[in-house]
């Protein structure tokens, strides 16, 4: 490793030698940008939770008082969607473990045609907007003018107005979550699967263990806590999602816990209650969260020698093909059908009506690109919005991963925290703090751009910071010492070695950051207006008017927005390993 000499040592050969001198050290504003970045994080992250806590203990006249939470645990209109919501998430979390357990062995470890099929759309369920994927059920599965209802009566020959299924009902919205659950479960097990070691297996199999007693006393035992934290992480996604409770669940007549969070914004507003209600929600993730990474941070074996062999190929044989029937219904369910059935709805006059060259019509989409006025405006905010979220969220992740990653100062590690924490943080729960943070003097934010950029930056910066503290601990630190024993600043050698050297893991950061944000629904409905609508908000108005032809167009619209961004992801990153390999 190069270690740097001093000054007086570089300095006299320069002289002797005519040399030219290493540059003067320009000062090191490495401490006041840690102090401002301290700043920032304690604004983006800590601001609104203590507004937060401070409403949940105060009545309407300010004074102290437990009252709020008194009246939640007491008022079934309040408990009653709690439970409901428990409910639903410990539903998703099992369904989604028992969906994604055998469609993650089926791609990771055996013969099945099509696996990298199915694993891309398995992906492409992760893009899709779960308030979308809602939308689409209800235009699949409404009682009346669901497109399956129809094919129903029509193969069954049933009455006009029987109903097969309804996705208004609790059940309902379960099992759209579930679609939208699963892929963070399925994830976690196949990585999983594909990291267990080819000999433990085969130990098993020379003891004479079959096939089916090898998956079950061996594979299966070994991706236990990964099944168990995608678990977990499909029970967060039910218990703090908005979007698709509220298309569904508000028509049948029922709240969830999100929805009555909303509910307490509407005429007249409760700010108090809504804070009591968003704690226990935010108490519950962050003990899940720990939770999760403890299950994660388990190991079930330990590999003593050389590297192990490729994960071992299980021949189905015969049931080649069922497998391959089973994952294409898991991929269709939620991606195949609901992108037909958004495509049919925008290609169509009404929703009832089947496509045809009779049918087909261009009415939405000149509604929406030409005639609705808020389409120009939400696209603006959406892109803005998206455009500076990203770049400044991975300039943020960028800058407090190279200063943890390389442990530079003293108390880097609250950095790391506070850069982590907004993952602790549901939507909902951060929408409601910052709408009490900013909606007072000194700092008026609420009606502005100004609060959905803090929003959207706090939600996002986990997910940024985790991508660029991997890339850093990938990265050795030689040619930034280099840099600094030649006089560059630590910032300056971020800039000019270290950030370019991670090009590929910055633009992937840039680009997950910028997908999320477009298709953000939680936060965004508490805090947009009339002048700051994004397309998710529109989507979200537009469904409560029953507008779903216009609907359609504008989610086909943000799908294709986000698919363009995804592939060209993958095109920089594929590059980036050329360029790097090839180096």
């Amino acid at each position: 490793m190069t270690t740097a000499l001093p000054e007086a040592q570089i300095e006299r050969p320069a002289a002797r030698t005519g040399a030219p001198a290493p540059a003067p050290r320009l000062p090191d504003m490495t401490r006041p940008v840690l102090v401002m970045l301290a700043i920032v994080l304690c604004v983006l992250v800590l601001l609104p939770i203590g507004w937060l806590v401070a409403y949940a203990f105060v009545g309407a006249d300010g004074k102290p008082t437990l009252a709020n939470f008194v009246r939640l645990a007491s008022d079934p209109a309040f408990s009653r969607p709690l439970l409901t919501s428990l409910r639903i998430a410990i539903s998703v979390a099992l369904l989604a473990c028992a969906v994604s357990l055998p469609l993650a062995w089926l791609v990771a470890r055996s013969d099945m045609p099509m696996r990298r099929t199915v694993r891309a759309l398995v992906t492409a369920s992760f893009v899709t907007p779960p308030f979308l994927g809602a939308i689409a059920w209800e235009i699949l599965a409404a009682p009346n003018s669901g497109v399956l209802n129809q094919w129903a009566r029509a193969l069954l020959g049933l009455k006009p107005f029987d109903q097969v299924l309804n996705i208004y009902t609790a059940e309902g919205v379960t099992f759209v979550i579930t679609l939208y659950a699963m892929p963070y479960a399925f994830v976690l097990v196949t990585n999983a699967l594909e990291r267990i070691p080819a000999e433990l297996e085969q130990a098993s199999a020379i003891l004479g263990g079959s096939a089916w007693r090898t998956l079950r006393r061996v594979t299966i035992p070994l991706v236990a806590p990964a099944l168990l934290a995608g678990g977990l992480v499909a029970f967060l996604q039910a218990m703090t999602l908005f979007g698709s409770p509220a298309i569904l669940a508000l028509p049948a007549g029922f709240h969830v816990h999100t929805t009555k969070i909303w509910s307490l914004f509407q005429y007249p507003p409760a700010p108090h209650l809504a804070a009591a209600a968003a704690l226990p929600l935010l108490a519950l993730t962050v003990g899940l969260l720990v939770l999760q990474r403890r299950l994660l941070g388990r190991r079930g074996y330990t590999v003593i020698g050389d590297k192990s062999g490729a994960a071992r190929t299980v021949s189905l044989g015969r049931w080649r093909w069922a497998a391959l029937a089973y994952a294409t219904v898991m991929v269709t369910l939620p991606v195949l059908l609901p992108y037909g059935a958004l495509l049919k709805t925008a290609l169509v006059p009404t929703v009832a009506d089947a496509l045809s060259l009779e049918t087909l019509t261009f009415k939405h989409v000149r509604f929406v690109f030409l005639e609705f006025s808020q389409t120009r405006h939400a696209l603006w905010n959406t892109v803005l919005l998206g455009l500076l979220t990203a770049t400044l969220g991975t300039l943020l992740a960028l800058v407090v991963a190279y200063i943890t990653g390389r442990k530079l100062v003293a108390g880097h590690q609250v950095l790391g925290f506070l850069a982590t924490a907004p993952v602790a943080i549901p939507g909902i729960v951060l929408g409601v703090g910052l709408f009490l943070a900013y909606t007072r003097p000194p700092v008026v934010l609420y009606g502005t751009l100004w609060i959905l950029l803090l929003a959207f930056l706090t939600i996002e910066l986990p997910a940024g910071y985790q991508q660029m503290r991997a890339a850093f601990s990938g990265l050795h630190p030689e040619l930034e010492e280099a840099s600094r024993i030649l006089g560059a600043t630590r910032l300056g050698t971020l800039r000019r070695i270290t950030a370019p050297l991670l090009r590929t893991s910055v633009v992937a950061a840039w680009c997950f950051i910028f997908i999320g944000t477009i298709r953000e629904l939680s936060a965004a409905i508490m805090l947009s207006t009339a002048n700051t609508k994004i397309i998710s908000v529109v989507i979200y108005d537009l469904n409560e008017s029953g507008d779903l032809g216009a609907i359609s167009v504008l989610g086909l619209t943000l799908l294709l927005v986000t698919f363009t961004v995804v592939i060209l992801v993958n095109r920089l990153t594929g590059l980036g390993r050329k360029v790097l390999a090839a180096s």
